[in-house]
């Protein structure tokens, strides 16, 4: 099962190899990890998402939670979250192809962000399902190259607040 762990961190150099080493000496794969910065500048916000089942991933919770820059950590697991990956994709677009790939990047909701003779470039977000679905669509035109952020996740707003 896939899980989404969010881990506010001090904003520090070394922290993300630490929680990396953490991963690595304890031989957990990391599908995806994703830093930023949050509303305090003396955190960040890692948004880690694991393979494995409840306990392995509790494991690692645990552990993520010993590691002395790490201030909360919280699975989203079972939880109403919005996740979001980013993907720039360069697309072969050939002038005769190229009303069916903004076609299809429409439908997508992506953006072109740069031009070329053979290639576009589209920035496509949403869940990871959706920029799954446009990879596959794109492959018939040929896919020049990808770049993805993996996934950022927060929880939903309660529905008792207004």
């Amino acid at each position: 099962m896939k899980h989404i762990i969010s881990a506010l961190v001090e904003n520090k150099p070394g922290v993300l190899a630490q929680v990396a080493g953490m991963f690595a000496a304890r031989a957990f794969n990391i599908d995806s990890l994703v830093v930023g910065r949050t509303e305090d500048p003396k955190l960040s916000r890692m948004t880690i998402v694991v393979i494995g089942d409840d306990r392995v991933v509790e494991q690692v919770r645990k552990q993520l939670a010993k590691v002395v820059p790490v201030v909360k950590v919280q699975d989203f697991v079972g939880e109403p979250v919005v996740a979001r990956d980013l993907m720039l994709i360069s697309i072969v677009a050939p002038p005769e192809k190229r009303p069916e790939i903004l076609s299809l990047i429409e439908m997508f909701k992506g953006k072109v962000v740069d031009l070329g003779l053979k290639l576009v470039m589209v920035e496509v977000s949403g869940p990871e399902a959706k920029i799954e679905a446009f990879i596959n669509a794109c492959k018939p035109y040929g896919i020049k190259s990808v770049a993805r952020t993996g996934t950022i996740a927060m929880p939903r707003t309660a529905k008792t607040e207004p």
